[in-house]
């Protein structure tokens, strides 16, 4: 073998190897002391505005029917106004400092801080072997070794948080009906009404020998707007990016089903009229391949938190706002986030080359997000509301959506208002649910 291949094979070596193999056995052993299960700091803030954690609520009752607010009798701390914002820079999002810039009416009402993220004990013993034996390959886009829990439980990499956010406990399986709303000059318009099944192959309890690589999947159909009767989409991601997302959509007045081309970065999505990127769901989800990512570290930030109370309405419209969520209905705490920075590679396409995450350090859940645009205008404040089931038990992703900073129009999507039922937990439908061969009887009108 010539030198020239012997150095070709060491660089695709090199390049296939994972950039980390997990942590050693003393980092992983401080998920028994001062680290929470699942990697956050167990401790409370200097001035006990962020209190210790002391496990969670946890409950197995199910619950059925319309979720209640355990807070619902507490009362703002204090409230941010356009007025005082500027007193709260440093615990606020930049997007959320644009927002009060934007809208004189903009409020935050701040309540005291429950750190109420909880996950069965099967799920803190597998977050604890993925410590030492979980790796991220060297481009961030296979995740190896890790099952059942956090992958990253003590993180090196920005990458490795952004893992942790797409595989955060949600419960193996859990259905929703919903409603997507684009509001737009102050008129809601009612973009999705939509039924969904979600499941987690990736939290199958005592299922490791039969995962086969896919770590979130859907299946829902669309009931309203009229012209958007019964279409039907179902999607599966994998835990390998290369792989790529599997998205099959049924068309009625095409009565077929087709296999989407793409369905990742800043493709738009079905359900949302289009007004949201597949990488936009849940502040973010998919590939990673096209940003360059930092770590820009932790710090202690108000974001939205045990949301519950947004449920609480009846009416949808009660809490749409004309420019933003009724500030009446949300819910804010303070508590520490990891910041994620994400800058577009050269060469690389994407309508946010700039982006910035907040990421819930109990729960993994990436609450908050700043997004630029080419001209380095600050045009998007995404945020993501997470609600407290103890049936699950632990924080469930919930609605989320982008406030567009240019337009004044904004996305809120899984509007739970009016259902009779709200996240129901399920038990898992089989893999064949999940399919594009699945939906050729469903869809049809």
């Amino acid at each position: 073998m010539t030198i020239q291949s012997l150095l070709t094979v060491s660089v695709l070596v090199a390049l296939a190897a994972p950039a980390l193999a997990g942590v050693t056995a003393d980092e992983a052993g401080k998920l028994k002391s001062t680290l929470t299960p699942l990697g956050a700091e167990k401790a409370g803030n200097a001035d006990g505005s962020i209190p210790a954690w002391t496990g969670g609520p946890v409950e197995q009752k199910a619950v059925k029917g319309r979720r209640s607010d355990p807070f619902a009798a507490e009362k703002p701390l204090y409230s941010i106004t356009a007025q005082n914002a500027a007193q709260y820079a440093d615990k606020l999002a930049e997007s959320q400092q644009a927002m009060f810039r934007k809208y004189p009416d903009y409020r935050i009402d701040v309540y005291k801080t429950h750190r109420s993220m909880a996950a069965p004990q099967w799920v803190y013993d597998n977050t604890l072997r993925n410590a030492t034996r979980a790796s991220l390959s060297a481009d961030a886009a296979k995740v190896e070794g890790a099952y059942g829990g956090i992958p990253f439980p003590v993180p090196k990499r920005a990458e490795e948080v952004m893992w942790n956010h797409r595989l955060a406990w949600r419960t193996p399986a859990w259905h929703q009906d919903a409603n997507v709303y684009v509001v737009t000059g102050g008129k809601q318009i009612l973009a999705s009404t939509i039924s969904a099944d979600y499941s987690m192959p990736y939290y199958y309890k005592d299922k490791e020998a039969d995962f086969k690589g896919v770590i979130w999947q859907i299946r829902q159909v669309t009931s309203a707007p009229a012209i958007r009767a019964g279409d039907a989409i179902v999607g599966r991601e994998p835990i390998d990016d290369k792989v790529g997302n599997q998205t099959w959509v049924y068309v009625p007045g095409q009565r077929r089903v087709r296999k989407l081309p793409i369905s990742a970065y800043d493709v738009p999505t079905p359900a949302s009229a289009g007004l949201l990127n597949f990488d936009e769901l849940n502040v973010f989800a998919g590939a990673m391949d096209r940003y360059d990512w930092k770590l820009i570290g932790k710090k202690e930030l108000v974001i939205p938190y045990n949301s519950n109370r947004i449920l609480q309405p009846a009416k949808d419209a009660d809490v749409l706002g004309a420019n933003f969520l009724n500030p009446d209905h949300m819910r804010w705490e303070l508590h520490r986030v990891w910041v994620v920075e994400a800058n577009l590679k050269a060469g690389a396409r994407h309508t946010k080359p700039k982006r910035r995450f907040y990421c819930d350090e109990d729960s993994w859940i990436c609450a908050l997000a700043d997004s630029w645009d080419a001209k380095g205008q600050l045009v998007n404040a995404a945020w993501h509301l997470s609600y407290l089931a103890p049936d699950a038990p632990g924080l469930m992703k919930g609605a989320f959506g982008i406030y567009d900073l240019i337009t004044g129009s904004y996305v809120a999507n899984s509007i739970l208002n009016e259902q009779r039922e709200q996240l129901t937990l399920t038990e898992p439908k089989p893999d064949s649910y999940f399919t594009g061969e699945s939906l050729s009887g469903e869809g049809v009108r």
